[in-house]
């Protein structure tokens, strides 16, 4: 795009957003005086759908009307509430709705799919994980090495960029592979980089491990309602994610898995079960052999909770109505935007670690700044903007789609400017 630097030009962009209609469904946070401030941490909560209220004081209603026929008479019936979210959430990580639950937390969905999928044997047994993996990763990896018998340090192999540089590069996985592939039997990395923004290529890190007879996992807390991953096409074996950060389902709420197709009817696969991964058809004889679900849903232990489950549902309906193809495109124009504005400032101090190829990113860019601490993200937030800091010396803006804008991108930068 043509970007230029005149706030009229922000303006311009913000009148022709065929998506500007959402942001006024979204509650933005605003100062004591009641002044909106500029929100660009969706990449770690979203914010809350003006819709999402509703949708919890109905389940609260029919608790209240219901009582424990709520399962069955609800407006939304609780006991099949998760399929509701399927086919949206589906779509979202561009997977079948056998493949996708949406139940418990990410890193306990980590371990469950690690209890199935890392399944090690005396010379087989290492995992690789990104360098700088997001920090849950890393103690969930170790902590499932241990349980096994196996030094946690012995046991990882880390994925680095090379020296003087921020991103991975593939090539760098592939000669791991071929250099230590026999005695590695699992990866484990991020989608989406939580510190740098780097999209990997998950076709390709799939491809590479399952040519070593390694199975490939992938944590989507950071690309989930962000970039389309395409998991079933991507061929990789299973995936964990958020949902409280692009899909505003709000704090601590439920995850999702993703299990491909190939292993739903392999029931002989090891894993810890629940009475929710029983057959639902005779789930509530309570008294047969344990008999599991086919697919993803194989994978949950309990009924689900309800209240988390409707913030996730009004969320997913917006989704559903907006579409990821149109939310990817004005993602793609927000961030190279901020771009834009970035590289237009007369420093030496700002770099930007997030790759420049739109492909290779979703819609946060983490920022360094030369010579930097946490005492200018702090005078950010005192000049009204929220975003992220992670040491030593990174901001990370995410322009989200749904509820930011041109002029969010203008004036964040306008301050960044002022500051340093």
């Amino acid at each position: 795009m043509n970007y230029k630097q005149e706030l009229t030009y922000a303006e311009d962009q913000d009148g022709q957003d065929e998506l500007k209609s959402y942001r006024q469904q979204f509650h933005i946070p605003t100062d004591k005086e009641g002044k909106e401030l500029i929100y660009l941490c969706g990449n770690s909560l979203g914010l809350q759908p003006k819709i999402t209220k509703e949708y919890i004081n109905q389940e609260l209603d029919d608790w209240a009307k219901f009582g424990v026929k709520g399962h069955t008479d609800a407006k939304t019936p609780w006991l099949s509430y998760h399929e509701f979210l399927t086919n949206t959430m589906a779509k979202i990580v561009g997977a079948k709705p056998i493949e996708v639950v949406v139940m418990n937390t990410l890193t306990t969905n980590l371990h469950l799919l690690m209890v199935s999928f890392y399944r090690p044997t005396k010379t087989k047994y290492k995992i690789v994980l990104e360098s700088d993996a997001f920090p849950s990763d890393k103690y969930a990896v170790e902590s499932q090495l241990k349980h096994h018998g196996f030094d946690a340090k012995e046991g990882l192999i880390f994925w680095k960029p090379r020296k003087g540089e921020k991103l991975l590069r593939i090539e760098d996985l592939e000669q791991i592979l071929e250099e230590q592939g026999n005695e590695i039997t699992l990866l484990m990395l991020g989608g989406v980089n939580y510190y740098t923004g780097q999209y990997l290529d998950l076709k390709r890190i799939a491809t590479a491990g399952h040519a070593k007879n390694c199975m490939v996992g992938i944590d989507l807390a950071h690309g989930v309602g962000n970039i389309q991953p395409n998991l079933h096409n991507s061929g990789v074996d299973f995936a964990a994610w958020c949902t409280y950060k692009y899909l505003n389902s709000g704090p601590g709420s439920l995850g999702g898995l993703f299990v491909h197709e190939k292993h739903a009817n392999n029931k002989k696969l090891n894993r810890f079960s629940g009475w929710w991964s029983h057959n639902k058809s005779t789930r509530f004889n309570m008294r047969q052999e344990f008999d599991v679900l086919v697919g993803a849903e194989g994978w949950q232990l309990s009924n689900p909770p309800i209240l988390s489950m409707a913030a996730i549902r009004a969320s997913l309906d917006l989704f559903h109505k907006v579409g990821m193809d149109k939310l990817q495109n004005k993602s793609r124009k927000l961030t190279g935007y901020l771009e834009f504005l970035l590289n237009k400032m007369t420093t030496d101090k700002i770099n930007i670690i997030t790759p420049k190829e739109t492909k290779s990113r979703g819609c946060q860019l983490s920022i360094q700044v030369k010579d930097s601490d946490k005492n200018l993200h702090k005078q950010l937030t005192k000049h009204g903007v929220i975003s992220d800091w992670r040491e030593p010396n990174v901001i990370r803006v995410a322009p989200v789609p749904l509820y930011n804008s041109f002029l969010d991108v203008y004036n964040f930068v306008k301050i960044l400017k002022s500051l340093i």
